[in-house]
């Protein structure tokens, strides 16, 4: 992981609701939005691409349901982390972001 990669993700947003932690997220390289949800008590987590369309903050208020809808599980923080900052890498395009 390089320092580039991390300076480039910034917190638009965050909340927490006693265990969970939620954030939404914009990579300032190619203007990706994503919700990242962590479960501090489990460790368990996940994060969600805000697609094309999407309301970022409806996203971010809603995780659970979009995950639901897309099929997405928990997993262990670490392997969340690590696909997140490989996809932000891994894509190039560019949106703007209706907040």
């Amino acid at each position: 992981m390089t320092s580039e990669i991390l300076m480039s993700v910034r917190e638009l947003d965050c909340r927490g609701d006693g265990a969970i932690q939620v954030r939404l997220l914009w990579s300032e390289q190619d203007g990706r939005l994503w919700v990242a949800v962590m479960d501090t008590k489990t460790g368990d987590s996940f994060c969600l691409e805000v697609r094309d369309g999407e309301r970022p903050l409806e996203v971010f208020h809603h995780p659970y349901a979009y995950a639901a809808e897309r099929g997405v599980e928990s997993r262990p923080r670490s392997v969340d982390a690590e696909r997140s900052v490989s996809s932000v890498r891994s894509r190039g395009r560019s949106r703007k972001a209706d907040l």
